[in-house]
């Protein structure tokens, strides 16, 4: 399946992702990941991508479709790949879908998953994350603490609120999503690719998908 992931920070969009990853043997693919990958590869794109990362800057659209231009026609993406917070604004998206037109890959569908804000804030100021950069485990204080309160089941390590995750910083973060990525549900519902599953749990989005696809 080809499938871009739309909804706001705390959707489930991650955990949808991983979920169908096992389905049919589908790529995730985040922005984050992918410009990781570049940097770490090494590659002239990667290095351009890494001097605006550490400069601070967003890295520019043009850098970013010629890294996932890269991405898209790596073996792995054969089987199929879910894009899980790309494209983030209506420019990326016109680019994304000449690109695809380019290397000859059409989509599936894009599926808006629809949550209501007070469950997103709760969801995202419950959340806790392994401070260890090589095991970020993921908790919930309410539905999934860690075993040891503030230590990480996995590793031991300490287990904290990430800076982006308070009340204030979320509720930051869902304005900029209303504001530059919440137009995108439009644009897909005009190229007739939407469907919007209102839900929060994973496997009812699971089940929505599967039944599109038939």
């Amino acid at each position: 399946m080809k499938l871009i992931l739309l909804g706001a920070p705390g959707a489930g969009k991650g955990t949808v992702a991983k979920l169908l990853t096992e389905i049919d043997g589908s790529v995730q693919i985040s922005t984050g990941d992918i410009l990781r990958g570049a940097v770490q590869a090494g590659s002239e794109l990667g290095k351009k991508a890494d001097a605006f990362m550490k400069a601070g800057d967003l890295v520019p659209d043009e850098l970013i479709m010629g890294i996932m231009e890269e991405r898209l026609q790596e073996p792995d993406c054969e089987k199929g790949f879910l894009l899980d917070g790309f494209p983030r604004t209506i420019p990326q998206a016109e680019q994304l879908k000449v690109l695809l037109e380019r290397i000859g890959i059409s989509l599936d569908m894009a599926v808006n998953i629809d949550v209501a804000r007070d469950v997103i804030l709760d969801r995202l100021t419950t959340r806790r994350t392994c401070e260890n950069s090589k095991c970020q485990a993921i908790y919930n204080v309410k539905s999934n603490p860690p075993k040891v309160e503030g230590i990480c089941d996995k590793c031991g390590s300490a287990v904290v609120q990430r800076e982006d995750e308070t009340e204030e910083a979320i509720s930051n973060r869902l304005a900029t999503y209303n504001e530059k990525t919440a137009p995108l549900i439009g644009y897909y519902d005009n190229e007739g690719l939407l469907i919007t599953v209102d839900a929060t749990s994973s496997d009812a989005v699971i089940n929505a998908i599967k039944a599109k696809l038939g």
